[in-house]
């Protein structure tokens, strides 16, 4: 009963319109900063070396190296607050997880394009 409950209010926050993305592939994330009483976009950009959960709590990890240094980011893929998700490149990967690449730097980092 409550499982069906859960099921309900989830599904009426949950978006239409996600894309299809997986693990390897290079994403830009278009996401809604306040800033004041203003609101722009701000694009993260980088590969998607992880996902996790399901539903509303689906989770998914971004990484990019900025001024030599790594830096990862985790969105929501619900969330209000991510105006798009564009996929941009995607690539051949053999794991569920690429937590590999954070030990890796220059062109160890590259991942094979996956050629549609």
């Amino acid at each position: 009963m409550s499982q069906k409950i859960m099921e309900l209010v989830e599904k009426a926050s949950m978006k239409a319109d996600v894309p299809h993305f997986e693990i390897g592939d290079t994403v830009d994330v278009h996401t809604k900063i306040l800033e004041g009483n203003k609101e722009r976009i701000q694009i993260f950009s980088g590969v998607v070396i992880a996902r996790s959960g399901s539903g509303t709590r689906e989770m998914f990890t971004v990484r990019r190296i900025v001024a030599g240094e790594g830096v990862e980011r985790k969105f929501p893929v619900h969330s209000p607050k991510i105006e798009k998700i564009e996929v941009k490149r995607r690539s051949v990967v053999r794991r569920a997880k690429l937590y590999f690449l954070r030990e890796r730097s220059g062109k160890a980092v590259r991942l094979k394009e996956r050629r549609m």
